[in-house]
């Protein structure tokens, strides 16, 4: 039946494409839903439309919205972030009373939830800033919802989100991440690794296509026999069916009629920011954040291809020394490498994150829920809950026995790719920047002692020894005495 008389379960404000089937996805699996949107004509459309899916209440006022809900009140909020994400919430604590809980499901930055739960707190409300990933079919189908806000709202909000969550080997895609902002922020560096995840698999395709000369349809092909190995994942999987559309407009590709600037709506720009400000090395990340901009950057990349820059031609495979068959093994390899770091550098900065506010954020959590549901999800996510498993204390993913082993075997194709993508001319600067970080993190010297060295003539900044205790200056513009500052 299209409405109800009773109360309602749960709310949803903000009836765009993914309000709405979240709406509708809470109604089919039994849950009567409070519908409301600030313009009533989406309301009325998704009562016409799909009101036999479930029991909805609908309203055309936030007063008639928070009476029809059951206490303690729930209400979900996906509008824009920002300002229009603030002045529902305003609507929302002003109508609510004491013990209610507002829910976020947007992409809101962390720190925004944090000041918004203290806010509420300070009013007796419950904020959740709850995390919600994959898209549109997700949110009618099943996500995998990240939740986090008080442990007490857990206890209410837990049923009804496994209700609707994604569902794998019989465990929902949800569980309370942690307390005020950590749900959202674990929400940003899953996006984060989503944007490094999609770049590398761009810079394969990149590879393929004008290293080895392959077709769209060609490399198609080969994506769909990748997913049925170590890249099993939802990106691999889409992958394959965009390179094997054919535009019927034009009868081309339809990759080769989409413009190549893509666009970002900011979760991964947060994500490289917050690596900078914790200082963690999330270099997989931002250089596919810097990939998007510089793909934008139509002005200047115009000027340069008008130039003389240089660029490279096909693969010379007899000068490889290797098959074209078996540079495509190598281009599969690496681009596995490059995930596997990815993910470790996320899970790097996710682990930063809950220590510096004490979220108690468990990496093995994050690997089952994002086992279904969300846009990263792939089948070595069981090993990475495995590796937690076995070691909850582990300082790096990559160091875990399994893929440490896994990158070894991978470390001879992985450099072979990124040669071949300089020789190119190709960018590849995910797959470049995770070999450089695996490097980087196996070498037993870095030249870091001699930018210490630098900073130490020109700032007086100091230096720490490899034979001593101690902090150490040198008098560089005098005798170059050595002088132990503590």
């Amino acid at each position: 039946m299209s409405e109800s008389t009773d109360q309602a379960h749960i709310g949803v404000v903000g009836l765009a494409v993914m309000g709405s089937n979240l709406a509708r996805n809470f109604a089919r699996n039994g849950n009567t839903v409070a519908v409301y949107n600030r313009s009533p004509e989406r309301t009325r459309a998704l009562i016409q439309d799909h009101g036999e899916e479930g029991n909805f209440i609908p309203s055309e006022s936030i007063e008639d919205f928070v009476a029809s809900l059951e206490r303690p009140r729930k209400a979900i909020i996906m509008v824009q972030a920002g300002a229009a994400t603030d002045a529902v919430i305003e609507q929302l604590a002003d109508a609510m009373d004491d013990g209610d809980i507002i829910i976020d499901g947007g992409n809101a930055l962390y720190t925004d939830t944090i000041r918004r739960e203290k806010e509420m707190a300070q009013r007796n409300r419950h904020f959740v800033g709850a995390g919600i990933s994959g898209g549109e079919e997700g949110a009618l189908n099943g996500p995998s919802i990240m939740p986090g806000g008080p442990a007490e709202s857990w206890k209410t909000l837990g049923p009804i989100l496994e209700s609707i969550a994604a569902v794998v080997d019989g465990v929902p895609c949800v569980t309370h991440i942690g307390p005020d902002g950590a749900g959202h922020f674990v929400k940003m560096v899953h996006n984060g690794i989503e944007y490094a995840d999609m770049q590398v698999i761009g810079e394969a395709y990149q590879l393929l296509r004008y290293g080895a000369g392959m077709e769209p349809a060609e490399i198609a092909a080969v994506f769909q026999e990748w997913n049925s190995g170590d890249l099993d994942s939802y990106l691999i999987e889409i992958t394959a069916e965009v390179l094997g559309t054919t535009d019927p407009d034009t009868g081309k590709p339809l990759v080769d009629v989409i413009l190549d600037a893509a666009g970002q709506k900011g979760t991964g720009r947060w994500t490289a920011i917050s690596g900078l400000d914790f200082g963690i090395p999330i270099t997989a990340i931002a250089e596919a954040v810097f990939a998007r901009a510089l793909s934008s950057s139509a002005d200047q990349r115009s000027a340069a291809q008008e130039g003389d820059l240089p660029a490279g031609t096909a693969v010379d495979f007899e000068a490889l020394g290797i098959s074209r068959e078996e540079f495509i093994e190598d281009v599969r390899r690496a681009l596995y490498a490059s995930k596997l770091i990815a993910y470790s550098q996320g899970f790097d900065l996710i682990k930063a994150g809950s220590d510096e506010h004490n979220w108690n954020v468990d990496p093995r959590d994050l690997a089952t829920i994002w086992r279904g549901g969300c846009i990263i999800r792939a089948k070595f996510l069981d090993r990475i809950r495995e590796a937690y498993d076995t070691n909850p204390q582990l300082p790096a993913l990559i160091l875990d026995p399994y893929f440490k082993h896994e990158l070894a075997d991978l470390i001879d194709p992985w450099r072979r790719v990124v040669i071949a993508a300089t020789q190119l001319g190709l960018p590849a600067p995910v797959f470049a920047s995770s070999l450089s970080y695996y490097d980087s993190l196996r070498a037993s010297r870095l030249p870091a002692a001699l930018v210490q060295g630098q900073r130490d003539f020109f700032g007086a900044h100091t230096f720490k020894r490899v034979d001593k205790e101690g902090t150490y200056h040198i008098e560089w513009s005098a005798d170059r005495s050595i002088t132990k500052m503590d």
